[in-house]
């Protein structure tokens, strides 16, 4: 039977029509995917960084954190995982910066303290001797 070649061609662009349509199907159910892992360690980065004083030391940074993992909490709670993944990335980025700058300062302040407590040893002993 001889089929013609117009009619090979459109089949072909058929199946490689589909191919590519389930190709891009697949893809996009691949990344809908709910960011769960992501979303706990981001609300966990936020509890370490509340944990560590952020909240004294560093306030803005961990309302921005806690901000945004509300935004990530809202974009879930639509299926909106992208989004959702976005801000829960952002959100333990700046936790983890609002527990830094807390466990400087808290590093910082134990250092005064001894550094205090040393000079007040050195003006004892200095007091003693004279």
């Amino acid at each position: 039977m001889n089929i013609p070649t117009n009619y090979k061609t459109k089949s072909l662009m058929s199946k490689v029509g589909i191919a590519i349509g389930s190709a891009v199907m697949l893809a996009a159910c691949a990344g809908a995917q709910p960011p769960l892992d992501q979303m706990a360690t981001s609300k966990a980065a936020v509890n370490t960084a509340i944990s560590t004083g952020a909240n004294e030391y560093a306030p803005i940074q961990i309302k921005s954190a806690m901000e945004k993992m509300t935004n990530a909490e809202k974009a879930m709670s639509e299926k909106n995982y992208e989004t959702a993944k976005q801000q829960a990335e952002q959100a333990q980025v700046d936790a983890q910066l609002a527990t830094a700058i807390a466990r400087t300062a808290k590093a910082k302040q134990a250092a005064d303290a001894l550094q205090e407590d040393s000079r007040i040893l050195h003006q004892e002993l200095n007091r003693k001797t004279n």
